[in-house]
């Protein structure tokens, strides 16, 4: 009788190809666990685990509400289980925020067990940045040593884009930790042939999408390609696998988006960035086939195509390389497509089965493939999104250096570490060269240092002080760079909904239209402090070191992504005599609105959703929310986006607010006009 794989049972005295293969499998891996480890192993890990939490966590209530929009949408799943469910952006459930809510569910649950606060939401994103890198060190670790592991491990800890994506409530953490998990299982399943492995990585999968939708979507190709071609099992086996674990995918993804779309339209909020009320349409409009295309109904600005320069930042193999996008994430990528050749050429691939050609193979694929897809999109495209790429090409690099290390006994070994160093090095300099007017001796020093470790390592491995000083120099080369980079990213505040890694960029023109000149380290504080108000220290203009986009014609910049400040003397006028409205207030685009939001803590809706050009709600809808005493205050000072894109009635936002202006009266508080809906027009 055959046991749930396929296999004979443990009694019978035949002992298959594969069986044995996946025995012989097993028993080095124990080996490996129970005798390759040093003394200094557990401790050395443990101590990069302890590292990373204190960059990620020490003084992260700096960010205050980090990306308002989002922490509005928490701020109302605190408040009702509706809107925590939908991701609402306000707590009455007009409208969702333009993504599904896994990463909401999850920081909804510390807010609803620690109350709302910057710590209570921004620590669950610095928990997972902990998680992927101790992931990642496994992953490395389970088929190659304890040192290539470490150099994974502190490679992902230290880049700048994760640092600064650990330390900040967008869903990047999320689906990043996802991945990673899910290559990790993938990476069992290929060891073990059991269908269990994939089946739970194409769980973490589907939770991805429910993260951030199709760009979970990118690891699929890898893995399914690295299963199907390494696993032990026959062919016909490792295809029902496969098929499982698409089940899985589709049953984990599928779930929410079914209930959302049954559920009837007028019983559920709006579906944000969607132009017809759906999350299909979200799905593969705007968070999806327009982000490659730059086709995107219902983007603040239009996308420039696939080729060229668009309003996104110019497309094509060197976009990564250059502008803001380097200095978040490339530190490394140049050495990580180097050692991804040598990684391959050093395991081999005579033996298909190989976990560790799987690895590197895993890796180097999910890197081309989700760098070629960054790197050609023509649609929206942040350099937050790289975070990304960068546990691939901390995987590669650690696996890489790790197989060079050990044969550094053969020269032409030597000569390949040589000349990948002082790519390494020349490469950080020019980065660091791009903010000569920040820290300038960093980067002599990580020039000193490369001139040092590369040609130490030409050298025979003969005495173990020589051996000691090439480690420290060939590290202090790599890693110097990104991690003051990523410690200047961590002492800094960071708000809005397009922050960046780093010091400004000196000489970048930016994602997307940045001005040249980079951008500056900018902020003030918010003018509430109070229940529900701005957290200290929070930002309310923008991020240290990120791009901010102008704002269309007609439009505002807090339409993409900038918060307002709201004044204590104007979260008094909206709350006095508050009534029994559902909403305090309405105005146009999420980012207006979560800012008032979470300053008077009570629900404000966001006319026409994150870039205000959502038709929702209607002029119609409107003037019956008003009519039957929903709205209080009408917010005036923010205007949908006349650059959009949109072919559908992207003009709701404004006839509301000239509606408004005709029949109401307004008045003006600390600059900002309002007008009492329930007042007789």
């Amino acid at each position: 009788m055959p046991d749930r794989d396929g296999g004979p049972m443990s009694g019978t005295s035949t002992v298959t190809p594969v069986r044995s293969t996946l025995l012989s499998a097993r028993l080095r891996s124990i080996g490996r666990s129970r005798t390759d480890r040093a003394r200094w192993e557990r401790p050395a890990f443990l101590g990069l685990l302890v590292a990373t939490g204190v960059l990620y966590l020490v003084g992260l209530g700096v960010n205050g509400w980090a990306n308002s929009f989002y922490s509005a949408a928490i701020q109302a799943g605190s408040q009702s289980w509706e809107a925590f469910f939908y991701g609402s952006s306000d707590a009455a459930n007009a409208i969702t925020v333009d993504k599904p809510p896994a990463f909401l569910w999850v920081i909804g649950v510390s807010v609803r067990l620690f109350g709302l606060n910057s710590w209570s939401i921004l620590v669950p994103q610095a928990l997972m940045g902990v998680a992927s890198v101790a992931i990642l060190y496994r992953i490395v670790r389970r088929r190659f040593t304890a040192g290539a592991a470490l150099v994974a491990g502190a490679a992902l800890a230290v880049t700048p884009v994760a640092t600064l994506m650990f330390r900040y409530n967008n869903p990047d953490a999320l689906l990043t930790l996802l991945v990673v998990g899910s290559i990790a299982l993938t990476l069992r399943g290929v060891e073990s042939g059991r269908m269990r492995w994939v089946v739970w990585a194409g769980v973490l999968v589907g939770l991805g999408f429910l993260t951030k939708q199709l760009q979970a979507f990118l690891v699929l190709p890898p893995l399914v390609g690295v299963y199907l071609y390494a696993s032990p099992r026959p062919v016909l086996r490792r295809i029902g696998h496969l098929l499982a674990a698409a089940v899985a995918v589709v049953v984990s993804a599928g779930w929410w988006v079914a209930i959302v779309e049954l559920v009837p339209t007028s019983s559920r909020p709006y579906i944000g960035g969607s132009q017809t009320n759906s999350f299909l349409e979200l799905t593969f409009g705007y968070n999806g086939l327009g982000r490659v295309t730059g086709d995107e109904d219902g983007s603040v600005v239009p996308g420039g195509g696939t080729t060229g320069a668009g309003s996104w930042g110019s497309t094509g193999l060197t976009r990564l390389f250059g502008s803001e996008f380097a200095t978040q994430i490339t530190w490394l990528l140049p050495t990580a497509l180097v050692l991804l050749v040598v990684a391959v050429v050093a395991v081999g691939v005579r033996k298909r089965t190989d976990p560790r050609l799987a690895t590197v193979l895993v890796l180097g694929a999910s890197l081309l493939t989700t760098g070629l897809v960054f790197s050609f999109m023509g649609g929206i495209f942040h350099p937050y999104y790289t975070v990304a790429l960068a546990p691939y090409i901390a995987g590669l690099v650690g696996i890489g250096a790790g197989v060079l290390w050990q044969r550094r006994a053969v020269l032409a070994w030597r000569i390949t570490a040589a000349v990948t160093v002082a790519v390494t090095g020349a490469w950080s300099f020019r980065l660091l060269d791009e903010t000569a007017s920040w820290q300038p001796w960093i980067r002599w020093v990580v020039l000193a240092s490369a001139a040092v470790a590369t040609v130490l390592v030409l050298l025979p491995p003969r005495r173990r002080s020589i051996g000691a000083a090439t480690v420290a120099a060939v590290l202090v080369t790599a890693l110097l760079g990104p991690t003051a980079f990523s410690v200047q990213t961590a002492s800094v505040a960071h708000s809005g909904a397009i922050p960046s890694a780093g010091p400004a960029v000196a000489r970048g023109t930016g994602a997307g239209g940045a001005t040249p000149g980079g951008t500056t380290p900018g902020g003030t504080s918010a003018g509430t402090n109070g229940p529900g108000g701005t957290p200290p220290g929070a930002s309310t203009g923008g991020s240290t070191g990120g791009a901010t986009r102008a704002a269309p014609a007609g439009g505002a910049a807090n339409l993409l992504g900038g918060s307002t400040e709201v004044s204590s003397e104007l979260v008094d006028a909206l709350s006095a005599d508050a009534g029994d409205a559902t909403w305090l207030a309405a105005t146009v685009g999420s980012n207006s609105a979560a800012s008032y939001q979470l300053a008077t803590g009570d629900p404000v809706m966001a006319i026409g959703g994150y870039n205000g050009t959502d038709p929702a709600p209607t002029l119609a809808q409107f003037r019956s929310e008003v009519a039957a005493g929903a709205i209080h205050w009408f917010i005036a000072g923010s205007s949908s986006g006349s650059g959009s894109t949109t072919t559908s009635d992207s003009t709701t936002a404004d006839q509301i607010t000239a509606w408004v202006a005709a029949n109401f009266t307004s008045t003006t508080v600390d600059g900002v006009t309002l007008y009492d809906l329930t007042a007789a027009s």
